[in-house]
């Protein structure tokens, strides 16, 4: 069993550099030569199929995923077993929590990048069964695009209904708390 392995997950909303830090801990990862598999969702091909891709324009290779069958299964066709497998938008991949759970209590190294909250302020399931597990949480905010604030939601500019639908700046974009929402859904407190 590979000693001391870690669970990182970067959780936040749109644009708040998540998968620029996923890809930094590979980067890491790769120049303390351990061995590096990285997956990202079939469902996200916003800037390519073969790689996970930041908004930034960083990249770097990766498979690409349905659910966590297909992350096994590309697993058993590694010549050998990785130290680390990273997963970009890890909300999108069924099944991926325990998959990656299982990786960890294997004793690999898991990085993941993903939304913790949907548009309308639901917490991925998949986040909810990773986080229990993770030895590093960071909590990752953007700007809001109103007020300048740090934004810790994603505000969906155009509401079709769906939990889960790929975009970018055109569809989604970040919002603090006052400006979102879903999320400040306060009632009014008035006093007596």
């Amino acid at each position: 069993m590979r000693q001391n392995p870690t669970f990182t997950v970067y959780a936040g909303p749109m644009f708040s550099t998540k998968t620029s830090r996923l890809l930094l801990d590979i980067e890491r990862a790769k120049h303390q030569k351990k061995r590096v598999v990285v997956f990202k969702p079939a469902l996200d091909d916003r800037y390519s199929t073969v790689e996970v891709t930041s908004h930034m324009g960083w990249s770097y290779p990766a498979k690409m995923v349905r659910d966590a069958a297909d992350v096994l299964q590309a697993l058993t066709d590694e010549p050998s077993p990785p130290d680390v497998v990273a997963v970009d938008e890890a909300f999108m991949v069924r099944g991926i929590a325990e998959v990656l759970i299982w990786l960890f209590r294997s004793g690999i190294s898991v990085v993941a990048a993903t939304l913790d909250l949907s548009f309308s302020g639901k917490p991925f399931p998949e986040v909810e069964r990773m986080l229990p597990w993770a030895t590093r949480v960071e909590k990752c905010a953007s700007v809001c695009v109103v007020c300048g604030c740090d934004a810790y939601y994603t505000h969906k500019k155009h509401v079709s209904g769906e939990e889960i639908e790929v975009g970018g700046p055109e569809l989604y974009e970040p919002r603090c708390f006052s400006h979102h929402i879903a999320i400040d859904n306060r009632p009014e407190i008035h006093e007596g």
